[in-house]
């Protein structure tokens, strides 16, 4: 989010914009690291039910500005939990700061970071959320494939979805333990991606017989727009409910208002 842009609420009938705030049950959280830092977050739950699943967010890379309310993630939050009766858990990795606050620790180039991943997972089971599905974008997705993959980890999750996954620390051999698991893994790559396009995806993913990957035709690695946005959305809420596809309101529904 810009610094001069403001979430606000919204009357029923009125258009879903990028600041656009639905009804939730919004809660700011702290996560302990197994090397004992605290982490800061939020989650956000349906307003007046239980979820019927999570997405448990790992957001894009610190060092270029990445943070937990990179666009695709708040937008989640504020959208996801009232249109879909989804739990949205996000956090700062080690060292990463935002509105929110700052989480303790260094960047420690998605190799503490093993760490903060166990802790929201961890965080997720004990308050009994359910059917927690993994959302690992760009340099997040590389924490997803390298430590969600991990048996103590896949245990707890249900599956994963990756957004622009560029492949770097990610290596053939995550790719193949991802693959044991025997998980779910969708995979949304832009069309026009900085670092990893379709035609490579296809090839470097087809380690995971289980991998669905999906074009964003005319996207690249950010997502900047609200059609590329909404189906990213769209996209994760239909995997984590089990459909084959979700069609989001692009108007705010009668007493979903924030």
């Amino acid at each position: 989010m810009s610094e001069n842009e403001t979430e606000t609420g919204a009357a029923p009938g009125e258009e879903i914009r990028s600041n656009t705030v639905l009804a939730a049950r919004r809660e700011d959280i702290e996560l302990t690291t197994e090397d004992g830092l605290t982490l800061v977050g939020e989650l956000a739950l349906p307003a007046d039910s239980d979820p019927v699943a999570t997405l448990v967010m790992f957001h894009p890379l610190p060092t270029h500005g990445g943070f937990m309310d990179s666009h695709v993630y708040r937008k989640a939050a504020l959208r996801l939990p009232a249109l879909a009766d989804l739990a949205v858990l996000r956090f700062n990795t080690r060292g990463t700061s935002s509105p929110r606050g700052t989480s303790e620790g260094s960047f420690d180039e998605g190799v503490g970071e093993r760490y903060d991943v166990e802790a929201a997972l961890r965080f997720a089971v004990e308050r009994g959320l359910p059917e927690i599905w993994a959302v690992g974008w760009s340099f997040g997705t590389e924490l997803t494939l390298k430590y969600v993959s991990q048996p103590e980890n896949a245990k707890l999750v249900r599956g994963a979805v990756l957004i622009s996954p560029p492949l770097h620390r990610a290596e053939d051999a995550d790719l193949r333990r991802w693959a044991e698991t025997g998980l779910p893994l969708v995979v949304i790559v832009p069309e026009h991606d900085d670092y990893l396009q379709p035609p490579e995806a296809r090839e470097r993913f087809a380690l995971v017989p289980q991998a669905q990957v999906i074009e964003f035709e005319g996207s690249k690695h950010l997502l900047v727009g609200e059609k590329h946005v909404k189906r990213a959305l769209e996209t994760m809420a239909a995997a984590a409910l089990g459909l084959e596809s979700v069609d989001l309101p692009t108007e705010v529904p009668a007493g979903l208002e924030g």
